[in-house]
């Protein structure tokens, strides 16, 4: 199946309709939440509205009343003066659209916004961002940014690998409990996406248990999950029956640290490491389109990130971060928008500073690509094994039915003079024939 790009003509997939989130509200959006309950498309939307920058127009925690979601646009859209906005290399710049369509909609366009955050500290490699969104439902939606371009933010998420606590989840913890006491006894639903998702998680993971019992729902859109002992030292299993993660079917980011917990693969109609993106991700009325599982040879390479990550020591983990953070900071880009502007001058920048790291670091870096390269292999041999044996498999009962059909031929007419010739040159073809070695598992 195959949907188009922002603005795509409807496909028709096995006689079914089906598109993406702008499609979506231009067949759903005029039903209020009366009439069609939440769903998980309407989720993926509040989870992409935190990404935009609201700051001035929708108060604080605690700081004012709640704005109106088209008012909130209106003003928005107002700030940017009918300019392009350019949300960054790694962020859809659909977003804006999607507010602005969003805003024209019966079904958001009087949901209410507070507790808008937007963190940022380059110096301590800290980036949080989060929003609130009343429902009129009796719920509330507290949506989690995602990674967005600045280097800080992705600092920061290399850091989800070793640290048993990033600045950013404290900060989601603190933020949910604040909203949950800024609207007592009001539901909640957590949600985000890519690190924005595991956000979601973690702070009801972490919330204080009065708040944790009102969570209604937590949705992780392709978030990273979390290192095994974390998950049993943080109770998972409290909230694991609320939680729902959605995967593209090429999910690399998503898959980090995920082995047992529970999740549903969706339908994109882009490949690869652009599934991450949630605009490619297919519609069906009102739920997103499943499909099996995620693809084979992605969960190869998926196990041996996980193994070489979870191989490697929390000092391994921190030299690699702060080195990798300090050569590409040697371009002075704050952000990928800076760093991708000039691709020369960057990467001039950084060939200078890769030069200037100590012999002991390097040699420490190029050990820990070196295994990873290394799991990738047996990882690649392991799955390839069973292939290999089925083959041999194959070949021997193709050998052996040839070897009947000659032993027929022989026994049949050896004693035949006018087919001697012909049973004499089945013999050495029955000499030749070998069967392949097969190794018990």
């Amino acid at each position: 199946c195959a949907g188009g790009g922002y603005n795509s003509t409807i496909e028709l997939c096995g006689g079914v309709q089906m598109a993406n989130l702008p499609d979506y509200l231009d067949w759903r959006g005029d039903l209020t939440l009366r009439q069609s309950p939440f769903n998980e498309v309407d989720n993926l939307i509040l989870a992409e509205l935190s990404f935009v920058d609201f700051g001035g127009i929708v108060p604080g925690p605690g700081e004012g009343r709640a704005v109106p979601l088209w008012k909130a646009a209106e003003a928005y859209f107002a700030k940017t003066e009918g300019r392009p906005i350019d949300m960054g290399v790694l962020v859809p710049n659909q977003i804006p659209e999607l507010l602005r369509r969003t805003a024209a909609s019966p079904r958001f366009r009087d949901m209410k916004l507070n507790g808008f955050v937007d963190h940022l500290d380059t110096v301590k490699a800290e980036q949080f961002a989060a929003l609130a969104a009343e429902c009129g439902d009796g719920t509330v939606y507290l949506s989690f940014r995602g990674t967005d371009d600045t280097l800080a933010g992705w600092k920061e998420d290399f850091y989800l690998s070793c640290m048993r606590e990033v600045p950013a989840q404290k900060m989601a913890v603190a933020y949910t409990e604040a909203m949950a006491h800024q609207y007592p006894r009001i539901k909640l639903r957590l949600g985000g996406h890519s690190k924005g998702g595991n956000l979601a998680v973690y702070s009801a993971m972490k919330c204080a248990p009065f708040v944790q019992k009102r969570i209604q729902k937590i949705y992780s859109l392709d978030g990273p999950g979390f290192r095994p002992e974390m998950l049993k030292e943080c109770h998972y299993n409290a909230i694991e029956g609320k939680v729902v993660k959605l995967l593209p079917h090429s999910s690399m980011i998503g898959m980090i640290f995920e082995r047992d917990i529970h999740y549903r693969v969706v339908e994109s109609n882009s490949h690869g490491l652009l599934q991450h993106d949630p605009f490619s991700w297919l519609v069906e009325e009102d739920h997103f389109v499943d499909v099996g599982d995620i693809y084979e040879s992605q969960k190869i390479m998926n196990e041996a990130l996980n193994e070489w990550i979870l191989s490697l020591n929390e000092e391994q983990v921190r030299t690699f971060v702060e080195t990798l953070y300090q050569v590409i900071s040697a371009s002075q880009a704050d952000d990928l928008i800076t760093f991708t502007a000039d691709w020369k001058k960057s990467m001039n920048a950084v060939v200078t500073a890769l030069k200037e790291v100590d012999d002991q670091t390097a040699e420490m870096l190029r050990g820990i690509i070196r295994s990873l390269f290394e799991i990738a292999k047996v990882k690649v041999r392991e799955e390839l094994a069973p292939a290999k044996k089925s083959g041999r498999r194959f070949r021997n009962k193709k050998k052996e039915e040839k070897i009947k059909e000659l032993q027929e031929f022989i026994q049949r007419f050896s004693a035949n003079a006018s087919k001697s010739k012909q049973a004499t040159s089945r013999k050495r073809a029955l000499e030749k024939i070998e069967l392949d070695d097969i190794r018990p598992s």
